[in-house]
């Protein structure tokens, strides 16, 4: 570790955190304890916090309090785990029509938050001082898996208007003092491209962070013009906030030589999943607890995919217990070569509008419509929205060679997977615009499965 490294780590960041009355560096030292505990410990302490957080929901969150009265439920008899299931699921439309009985009555400073609505549900919710002490400690342990801290130079490419929107004169001198600067991964043209990998050149960072989508683009752009990024001696590209596909992982893997270390998680459900140096996609087991649902709501047993739900043990300000995140998931219970007791997350396979419905009722993931269009040497880009069973448009931003024969391929393609009467409605564009919280999606279905 450098010496403005430890500077930041040790001293200036512990000192924000503690002027924030954030406890987060207590919180990340035992995380840093806890991951190594044995399965059986974890259980222990998850449990216990289980408790605790339902015995103060149902003192002081109207909406809960009426829950676990109407149920009958002591949470200081709580045995396992598993007794999360007497609990209803926590959905964005509950959150949305229980309004200010999600809050605490004791609680204080919370801060306002949004998800960016891309699965076409927006949510406003809050935050309290503890959940953020939780996620920060998190996230920062997750970083230094990859022998990088705190205080390392980063640059980060993100879209979200909260970030972009808090660039003022103490944050700007804030992200000097930490060495991370922030790149807008909305506008994503030529000149914009040609800016960011300069500007990546000069900076050298040690680390990268931000969506797969925006960083790739700008590896493959880098290698287009025959820019090196491999010589700048970055440890560690940290990618979350969409589904990282493997083409992505490679681009970014070889532009810039080094790994790539996925996260999942959002601003809705907290730090939920982080992939360590030997693959594995380790829990937040402190503080998450993940169970996989079928369509009917009935947990399925590991190994078994469906849609992950969370439970967020620091949220007694503002409760995410049992909360449907949309996406789709499985389990693992073999333990990892790192040693760490953490469990596993063995598959994220995106949100449940990441799946398309062929017109004969078959269900299959995007993936299955995304590599007839990734490999096409003349789509430069693209999107794939399945507006009805009958109906799918494709957008294509397209290189100079494009021409019928190209639409043939994407037109035969799709339909050989979505049915042969599919009318598939391809349009040309200068540029696809991302969600408005700057992410990008390759395939979006409308038709629910």
């Amino acid at each position: 570790m450098g010496l403005q490294t430890a500077l930041v780590a040790n001293i200036l960041f512990p000192l924000q955190e503690k002027l924030k009355k954030h406890d987060t560096v207590a919180i990340r030292q035992a995380m840093d304890n806890s991951q190594w505990w044995p399965a059986e410990k974890l259980e222990e302490l998850r449990l216990e916090r289980l408790r605790t957080l339902l015995t103060k929901v149902g003192t002081h969150v109207p909406y809960y309090r009426d829950c676990i009265k109407n149920l009958g439920l002591d949470p200081q008899k709580i045995q396992s785990l598993s007794d999360l299931q007497k609990l209803p699921l926590l959905t964005k439309s509950i959150i949305r029509s229980e309004g200010d009985r999600m809050k605490s009555d004791i609680a204080q400073g919370l801060a306002r938050f949004n998800t960016g609505g891309s699965s076409g549900e927006p949510l406003i919710f809050f935050i309290g001082t503890e959940r953020v002490s939780h996620d920060v400690a998190a996230k920062w342990r997750a970083t230094r898996w990859w022998d990088v801290d705190i205080g390392d130079p980063e640059i980060v490419v993100w879209g979200s208007p909260i970030e972009l929107g808090t660039q003022d004169r103490v944050r700007a001198i804030r992200d000097k003092l930490m060495r991370t600067e922030l790149m807008p991964a909305f506008l994503m043209n030529d000149t914009n491209l040609d800016q960011f990998v300069a500007r990546i050149r000069e900076r050298r960072p040690k680390m990268l962070f931000g969506y797969p989508s925006a960083i790739s683009h700008i590896a493959t752009h880098a290698q287009k013009r025959g820019i090196p990024l491999n010589d700048l001696g970055i440890k560690v590209v940290f990618c979350t906030s969409e589904r990282l596909y493997e083409h992505q992982r490679e681009a970014i893997s070889s532009a810039f030589a080094c790994p790539v270390a996925n996260g999942y998680g959002g601003r809705d459900a907290g730090f939920i999943a982080h992939e360590c140096p030997a693959g594995e996609m380790h829990i937040t087991a402190e503080d998450i607890i993940v169970e996989i649902i079928d369509e009917q709501g009935k947990v399925q047993p590991v190994g078994t995919s469906g849609e992950i739900v969370v439970t967020h043990l620091a949220t007694s300000d503002f409760p995410f217990i049992r909360y449907r995140t949309g996406d789709i998931g499985t389990l693992g219970n073999t333990p990892c070569s790192c040693g760490r007791g953490l469990p596993l997350l063995k598959e994220i396979q995106g949100r449940s509008t990441d799946f398309m419905v062929a017109s004969d009722g078959t269900v299959m993931h995007g993936l299955a419509l995304i590599y007839i269009l990734r490999d096409m040497p003349a789509v430069r880009a693209f999107k794939i929205i399945q507006e009805t069973l009958s109906l799918t448009r494709v957008q294509v931003v397209a290189n100079p060679t494009f021409g019928i024969a190209d639409e043939k391929t994407i037109r035969e393609g799709l339909q050989a997977r979505l049915g042969s009467n599919v009318e598939i409605d391809i349009q040309l564009l200068a540029e696809i615009p991302p969600e408005k919280s700057g992410k990008h999606r390759y395939v979006v279905s409308q038709v629910k499965p």
